[in-house]
């Protein structure tokens, strides 16, 4: 599933090619696509054909457009394989096409969602005061946000009586680390995984936030990170932060930092990569 960093790659193509733009129509080709407006397709279609799409925005993993002057916004889930991209009027559909959004001007490009194992889709919630759409409202800052408030974060880190993985990963703790990007920070950290959240001291809570804000802005640079062809940018490019990546996905391979092999483990029906000797495991106590 995409991170902050592949979600921010896409918000920031959709606001350079959508936004300010006035929805001439909208199709819905597969219903699953729209299985979270609750009203149905045609309802979806209708309420934005008209309105212009403002500027697009993101909190940690979720993206969404506001709908100008409605008090509303587009909720894009992206799932494992959603997809939204920007494409002349005349080039072919893909084969996993789900939704088109034409415009009532002269660029010659519309929207596309593709999603190949339909998780993903497009959703219109009503928005907070702060602009968010209502059913993310519970969703905590990203540490890219520059209200995300690093004392408050420890002092929840220190109550959540878990450990450091779990805790990164619970969104309405912070937001927008996934189990990559949790890994990476992890290892530049030299921390475990599974580390009690009770013995982190606000020095080290500290570092390990800028751990965490160097490795989403190293992937950032870089267009994020495309294991598979299923992540792309809005113009259809990958992300090359895979070719950086420290610990995940190197099972077996060498510590960049010490030579010892990477090892993976399963965790949560998901895997941890770390370094045995530079991410020693947490003692437990008799």
């Amino acid at each position: 599933m995409p991170e902050l960093p592949e979600v921010e790659v896409v918000r920031r193509g959709l606001e350079q090619w959508v936004a300010n733009r006035t929805v001439a129509d909208v199709e819905v080709l597969h219903p699953r696509a729209v299985r979270r407006h609750l009203a149905g397709a045609d309802d979806f279609a209708h309420r934005l054909k008209g309105h212009r799409l403002g500027t697009p925005s993101r909190r940690g993993k979720y993206l969404w457009l506001p709908l100008a002057d409605t008090g509303q916004a587009i909720l894009a889930h992206l799932g494992m394989s959603g997809q939204l991209l920007v494409q002349p009027h005349t080039a072919p559909d893909e084969k996993h096409l789900r939704i088109r959004v034409r415009f009532a001007d002269a660029l010659g490009t519309e929207l596309r969602f593709v999603d190949q194992r339909t998780f993903g889709g497009l959703s219109l919630h009503d928005t907070t005061p702060d602009g968010l759409p209502d059913v993310i409202a519970h969703i905590a800052r990203d540490p890219l946000d520059a209200q995300f408030d690093d004392e408050a974060f420890h002092q929840a880190l220190r109550r959540k009586r878990s450990t450091i993985k779990r805790a990164l990963l619970d969104q309405s703790l912070i937001s927008g680390v996934g189990n990559i990007y949790a890994d990476e920070a992890l290892w530049r950290a030299r921390l475990h995984y599974d580390r009690p959240t009770s013995t982190f001291t606000r020095p080290r809570t500290l570092e390990l936030l800028g751990h965490i804000r160097d490795v989403l802005n190293a992937a950032l640079s870089v267009g994020g990170t495309s294991l598979d062809s299923l992540y792309v940018n809005v113009n259809g490019g990958s992300g090359y932060f895979d070719r950086s990546l420290d610990a995940y996905g190197r099972e077996g391979l060498p510590c960049r930092r010490c030579g010892t092999a990477i090892r993976r483990r399963p965790w949560m029906n998901r895997s941890s990569y770390y370094c045995p000797k530079c991410q020693r495991p947490p003692r437990i106590s008799s």
